[in-house]
């Protein structure tokens, strides 16, 4: 009863509509979202001009959409590690503003700790890209952190591998020795062959017919990628053009060096690669990809708490 007796005093009736209006006034007047752009026409203009830069060409209506999205979501980022104090407990800003402090000619008789409270109190973190950057990368972890990729599954890699194996197929390689005639050697080549035939010289012999190859002259089990990087893509295709056999000889062939009598010791026929051989490389762009869908969804997430004008 005396529990009763309390509830009839005005002091608790005063509490109880106290709470009642605090409630009412959260749900029909609620705080207002924190606003993120619209983008000034400088920086608007500055993503025109990288996309132009980047790609040659100005972006559709529908690509500067996407960019201008995702420079808000940046921008969302960046003001929500502010919000959260991140830029106080970052070694790298920490430097980078010590750094722009000494840029200004604003370090003398000062220490560190000093210039860095300066620089906050000039609120230089506030415009500088690199500081700008690091927050939101510390931002995107803290996300990954609170919401991890789903783990890859054994099931998910049979998939990828089975939709991939044109792209996975290994490819051929070749072991093979040339021997090198530069332009000005290049009316030799004919009766140098002739000699190597006739005598029956081994490759080793043969070489000494050479003339000079910087990158050298013998090499093993090369992919045609490999090879090109040697020679040029027009040795790869021209070799290939003679129907490369194991324990012979092919040429001249024509590389962007000059001509190139070439022994071939060997040749791997192009195969399908097994999923072991290709398991890292899967298992790297499957977490890549569930990583950015992770990304995505906090970042959608975090979005619906803010006042986002294009």
């Amino acid at each position: 009863m005396k529990f009763l007796s309390r509830l009839n005093r005005p002091w608790v009736h005063f509490i109880a509509l106290g709470s009642l209006l605090f409630y009412l006034q959260g749900v029909f007047f609620p705080e207002p979202k924190p606003v993120i752009g619209p983008l000034s026409p400088a920086r608007l203009e500055a993503l025109q001009q990288q996309w132009f830069a980047s790609t040659g060409r100005l972006p559709t209506q529908q690509q500067s959409a996407r960019m201008i999205a995702a420079e808000l979501d940046r921008d969302m980022l960046f003001q929500r590690a502010i919000a959260l104090d991140l830029h106080l407990y970052d070694t790298v800003v920490y430097q980078r503003l010590l750094r722009n402090m000494r840029f200004l000619q604003l370090a003398e008789g000062k220490t560190d700790e000093e210039l860095y409270e300066q620089a906050l109190a000039m609120r230089l973190h506030l415009g500088d890209e690199v500081v700008k950057r690091r927050l939101i990368q510390v931002m995107e972890q803290l996300l990954l952190a609170a919401n991890p990729p789903v783990p890859v599954t054994e099931e998910q890699l049979q998939e990828a591998f089975d939709s991939r194996r044109d792209e996975l197929r290994r490819p051929p390689r070749y072991s093979i020795e040339h021997l090198y005639f530069n332009r000005e050697r290049e009316s030799e080549v004919d009766s140098v062959i002739a000699t190597i035939e006739a005598q029956q010289m081994d490759v080793a012999a043969a070489r000494e017919l050479s003339s000079p190859f910087l990158p050298g002259y013998r090499f093993t089990r090369q992919s045609p990628e490999q090879l090109a990087r040697h020679f040029g893509g027009a040795f790869v295709e021209n070799l290939r053009a003679t129907d490369p056999q194991p324990q012979s000889w092919r040429g001249p062939v024509r590389s962007t060096y000059g001509l190139h009598y070439v022994w071939v010791e060997d040749v791997e026929p192009s195969r399908e690669a097994t999923l072991e051989e290709v398991r890292a490389v899967l298992l790297r762009d499957l977490e890549s990809q569930a990583r950015a869908e992770a990304l995505r969804n906090s970042i959608a997430a975090m979005r619906e708490n803010y006042e986002v004008k294009l």
